[in-house]
């Protein structure tokens, strides 16, 4: 619980301070939500598969690589795309933002891109004429308007730390052509300094009600989250002390002392939704909430129906429209959402114009079912492959519940992950569309690649003895099975490490030598998509004498069995960020296993993993940052504590072509809901198109 008391400033004036209670150690991402409203859009069978890049530019060898060059080739970048790559190598050259002096943005690593004069991002139209309607479909339902806590699902466009919090505004904004960078938004200015973060409030933000936003309200933010957010928010927060407002517009964060995570709790200061104060004085932020509250943001909430349909309506005196970081964006006058259970419901709601944008979820259909569609074919509906800078990470991979004794012997993991042939899959069920799952900082810098270096082998050694000896060789590689379908081989070591492991194939039953047990693995995923590209493997191990089944339950289900650890099998997505150290300690540390709702959902317990995420949250220079990531790749990978499947080669974005859109390097995200307008020529067009095609 936490307290709230008056003390006197330095300057004279009273002061209030929230003080917290530490939560539980181990950190989690800044509010991912393991499943953020952004998932929820567009989410079936693959949540944001992450494009790759070939951004390379002839920066000096201190800043080489770029944050996000790639190793696979992509279309030629538009027009400025050089103008675009030097900003970043500028950004590479700028030191990291931590000092006495304030300033219009924070970045960890990497330094400022943009000046502090700078009028909008370069990805958006600033001139971007406001109209219009957007409507893009939501995944399986939504049931509470509360962001921040364990229970309830919120609706598509309000997110606590990710995108789109349409409803609200944050402390920063992520600059999306950047690695880490967060440029002011409710705040001014932001000052690190020791062990504070002081934000400046801009004195002209206002709430819908036109009340006036104030330090208060962020306070109040930090010490609802504190109290009642979910685990993964409470751990993140957990060197944060309190929350001082010694002045209205004044906010002074207080950190524990010499805390290993403090350069990067500004990225998620910044990135928080700042709630009302005044408005939840009278209602229960610890329940789930049926009504929409209050905002500040570029959006309000307009009509809806609970579970199946949101709509954002601009709010046109928006307070903010005119700040450098909102300039050219939000343009549409309406965004809705409408929610759809069934993936195939979906897309048919695309080709049939019910909805104007959205991402395709199966690969199969991506391969077959849109070129012959005469809208496709006629340049009416557009279908195209967005690369994107994040890290791809590995899309759904397969984790096991290693608080089961069976999984918790490698021997069994690697005989799993042995019988996993992703040739076949990809080739037979997705066209060939994905990519080989092999690092869990996938398509970025953080991977490992070849033979450890010199630095981090200096991590890794005190662990040695605890480790797969392949974690000192190369890098994983996916291994490629002769041929289609089962391979002998595979099998014949699987069944082999087996045996080592107390497992012997008795009348086609893989049974256990010491109790007798049959080896069944209940597989719990989120989607019926996955369920079929599980199951020439569940066929794989059949051949093998393991029973397997699969199984999608409902979306609110299916989040309670994750976090309640009820499940042999799941599968989940990795995508880092930039920045990743909170999410590695939410997905990976001891102390996550051990939380009631924590992010370790397969219970990984390992004191060189927790070591090595400590090295990279403390990393103050590149050199440290890298090496500590590619350590730490090397032992969860090598552990096999998940099958990593696939990766993806970009988003698969489906449209109708009735929307102007900017010109812009490939970004962190895709962003047209953010940075497209409405074209009336354009959907005037179409709209003749679609009556010539007698659709």
């Amino acid at each position: 619980m936490s307290s709230l008391r008056t003390r006197r400033s330095r300057c004279g004036t009273l002061s209030s301070t929230v003080a917290a209670q530490p939560s539980p150690s181990g950190d989690g991402k800044a509010g991912i939500r393991q499943l953020p409203p952004s998932f929820l859009e567009e989410h079936a069978s693959h949540t944001s598969c992450r494009g790759r890049s070939t951004l390379k530019t002839a920066v000096s060898s201190a800043t080489a690589p770029l944050p996000f060059a790639g190793t696979a080739d992509c279309s030629r970048p538009p027009n400025g795309g050089m103008r675009w790559i030097a900003a970043v190598a500028l950004a590479l050259l700028a030191p990291w933002s931590h000092g006495e002096e304030a300033t219009h943005g924070y970045s960890y690593i990497y330094g400022l891109a943009y000046p502090p004069d700078f009028p909008h991002f370069r990805y958006v139209n600033p001139n971007a004429p406001k109209g219009g309607v957007l409507r893009t479909p939501g995944f399986d339902n939504y049931d509470s308007f509360n962001p921040i806590l364990d229970r309830g699902v919120p609706p598509a466009g309000i997110s606590f730390l990710g995108f789109p919090k349409f409803i609200y505004d944050s402390l920063l904004e992520p600059a999306i052509d950047e690695p880490t960078s967060q440029y002011g938004r409710l705040a001014q200015s932001v000052r690190v300094q020791d062990d504070t973060i002081t934000f400046e409030l801009r004195p002209e933000a206002r709430w819908h009600d036109g009340a006036p936003i104030t330090a208060e309200d962020v306070a109040f933010t930090f010490r609802a989250v504190h109290e009642h957010g979910s685990v993964e928010l409470r751990s993140s927060l957990a060197s944060v002390l309190a929350a001082e407002t010694p002045a209205p517009n004044t906010v002074v964060f207080h950190l524990k002392p010499n805390a290993a995570d403090a350069a990067t709790v500004p990225l998620f200061l910044g990135r928080m939704a700042i709630f009302p104060a005044h408005y939840w004085r009278e209602r229960d932020i610890s329940k789930t909430v049926a009504t929409p509250p209050l905002g500040s943001g570029p959006y309000r909430v307009g009509r809806f129906v609970p579970g199946r349909r949101v709509e954002y309506d601009r709010v046109l005196d928006y307070w903010g429209r005119d700040l450098a970081v909102n300039r050219g964006r939000y343009n549409f006058d309406t965004v809705v959402f409408d929610y759809f259970r069934d993936e195939h419901v979906r897309r048919e709601a695309k080709a049939a114009g019910v909805v104007d944008v959205g991402l395709e979820s199966v690969a199969k259909n991506w391969a077959t079912q849109y070129d012959k569609l005469p809208a496709v074919q006629a340049g009416l509906l557009k279908k195209e492959l967005v690369p994107l800078t994040q890290p791809a990470g590995l899309w759904w991979a397969i984790i096991w519940n290693l608080r089961q004794p069976r999984f918790q012997d490698l021997r069994v993991r690697q005989a799993l992950a042995r019988l996993y042939d992703f040739a076949y899959i990809n080739d037979t069920l997705s066209y060939g569309f994905y990519l080989p799952g092999r690092s869990v900082f996938q398509n970025s810098p953080m991977a490992a690649v070849g033979l450890p270096n010199e630095r981090e082998l200096e991590l890794l050694t005190p662990y040695r003895a605890e480790l797969p000896p392949e974690v000192f060789g190369e890098a994983f590689q996916p291994r490629r099975n002769d041929g289609p379908g089962p391979n002998r081989n595979a099998i014949a070591d699987a069944l082999a490490l087996f045996r080592s492991a107390g497992w012997q194939l008795e009348d086609g039953s893989l049974r256990s030598t010491a109790t007798g047990d049959a080896f069944h693995i209940d597989f719990v995923v989120i989607s019926t998509g996955l369920v079929r590209t599980l199951q020439p493997y569940l066929a794989t191990l059949e051949r093998v004498g393991i029973t397997a089944t699969a199984r999608a339950p409902e979306l609110s289900h299916w989040f309670h069995r994750m976090r309640t650890r009820k499940f042999d099998a799941a599968q989940r997505s990795f995508e880092p960020a930039h920045a990743p150290g909170l999410q590695l300690r939410n997905w990976f540390a001891s102390a996550s296993a051990d939380m009631e709702y924590g992010g370790n959902w397969g219970g990984i317990r390992h004191a060189g993993v927790d070591s090595l995420i400590d090295h990279v949250i403390k990393a103050r220079t590149k050199d440290d940052f890298l090496a500590a990531t590619r350590a730490l790749d090397r032992v969860l990978i090598w552990s096999h504590y998940f099958l990593p499947r696939f990766s993806s080669p970009g988003y698969r974005l489906v449209h109708w072509d009735r929307f102007g859109r900017p010109e812009h390097e490939p970004l962190q995200r895709i962003a047209y809901l953010d940075t497209w307008w409405w074209d009336p020529e354009k959907s005037a067009k179409v709209d003749e198109g679609i009556k010539r095609l007698g659709l």
